[in-house]
């Protein structure tokens, strides 16, 4: 690994641990008043939800922009010049290693055994990436999931500040949740391993060496079997938040009709009681 990529990631793991400490908290209270309400217990994960957020659009974007623009990388996968990449994915790196920092000193809280799986693979794979150069197109594909990362932070924001599930502002953000992870970490898996199979067999491939061979494979399916059970869990949640709201909504015409009901029958008696008088 070059000096470049050890000084990027040790950057990052800097700068994200200063964001969680020090920043985060200070732009909170003035960004959301509601910051004031949340348990000081969850303020620990409130502040390492922001910063999530951050890298997710950082890492996000620069993946869009290397997939659009770099394109030597784009025309050799394997071997492309890893410039971009490799401080794309050092980035991610430094910010990996924060927040497992983070997980084992808040454990009780935050700790999520499928959270260092999916980071102690990303880290394993992407090693190779900055040690070797090697798969720039495919560690920069991965990164693409991060996209929808802001959306998982929001829905957790909104619960914090007691939002109600049927609040207009949670059912939005929870159906653009469920839309943009199915399509960064669900849609893209068949071009992607279209991609990853046109590779074998090719020189390219064979200079990789084994080590590195598994590293890759092995790392991808790991990621994208907890991409697949975090699919299947949002799009549960989001099925129950949306039945529930319209289930209130069904309510709310029925209970609606019923008064209408009510009232059109309440006239009917009045008006017979003023024809008895009348007669």
């Amino acid at each position: 690994m070059e000096t470049r990529e050890l000084t990027v990631v040790a950057c990052s793991f800097l700068v994200f641990q200063f964001l969680f400490s020090v920043a985060s908290p200070r732009l909170s209270w003035i960004i959301t008043p509601g910051y004031g309400l949340v348990p000081l217990n969850k303020h620990t994960e409130w502040n390492s939800r922001l910063v999530s957020t951050v890298h997710a659009l950082i890492v996000g974007l620069f993946c869009l922009y290397i997939l659009w623009f770099d394109h030597v990388v784009n025309a050799d996968p394997v071997w492309g010049d890893p410039s971009l990449v490799k401080l794309n994915v050092a980035i991610t790196c430094g910010y990996l290693l924060y927040d497992l920092v983070l997980l084992a000193t808040n454990w009780s809280t935050m700790g999520d055994g499928f959270f260092v799986c999916h980071h102690l693979a990303a880290l394993y794979a992407y090693g190779y990436v900055l040690s070797r150069g090697v798969l720039p197109y495919f560690a920069n594909f991965r990164l693409i999931s991060e996209l929808s990362t802001p959306f998982v932070n929001q829905r957790w924001f909104f619960e914090s500040l007691k939002y109600p599930r049927s609040h207009r502002l949670v059912v939005i953000n929870g159906v653009a949740m469920a839309v943009v992870f199915f399509l960064v970490r669900c849609a893209v898996m068949p071009s992607y391993w279209s991609s990853v199979f046109a590779t074998f067999g090719t020189e390219a491939f064979t200079r990789l060496g084994l080590a590195a061979q598994v590293a890759w494979i092995s790392s991808c399916i790991a990621l994208d079997i907890l991409n697949v059970i975090w699919m299947y869990k949002i799009a549960r949640g989001c099925y129950k938040v949306m039945k529930g709201r319209w289930g209130a909504r069904k309510g709310k015409e029925e209970v609606s009709e019923k008064k209408e009901v009510t009232e059109k029958e309440v006239e009917k008696k009045d008006g017979k009681h003023v024809n008895n008088h009348t007669d």
